[in-house]
């Protein structure tokens, strides 16, 4: 009896460690999607500022903690490919986390099953079977 017990607690406690951190992970990779569409909104600005100048402008890039002399239109490049970069990780962060709002799904129904409640996690008392 008390072996059966143990096992169940046991259970119910890693499907709620397990639920926090699909928890975390989403919002980490939410804090991230939001990073990358900031960058991908720069790259757009920066790339229509560079578009109302003549073709013959030299421009500095950074490169790190340098710049480099480039033409007008390898910059506009390089930024074209730097929005096309970040809307290739948007999209994959955001069937990560479709993912683990599925799985988030699935452990808190597992976890209520033995009584476990949200922001309970550490909690001994909540953490018995029904």
């Amino acid at each position: 009896m008390a072996a059966t017990m143990y096992l169940e607690l046991k259970k119910a406690f890693t499907g709620c460690l397990q639920a926090k951190d699909t928890q975390q992970k989403v919002r980490l990779a939410g804090k991230q999607t939001e990073q990358l569409n900031r960058t991908k909104r720069h790259a757009y600005l920066a790339d229509t500022d560079i578009m109302t100048l003549i073709e013959e402008t030299d421009m500095y890039e950074d490169l790190g903690r340098m710049f480099i002399l480039q033409s007008k239109d390898l910059t506009h490049n390089h930024l074209l490919e730097k929005q096309e970069t970040a809307q290739e990780n948007i999209k994959e962060l955001e069937q990560k986390r479709s993912y683990l709002d599925g799985s988030i799904r699935v452990l808190r129904t597992t976890s209520e099953r033995y009584g476990c409640r949200e922001g309970t996690v550490g909690a001994s008392d909540n953490m018995l079977p029904s």
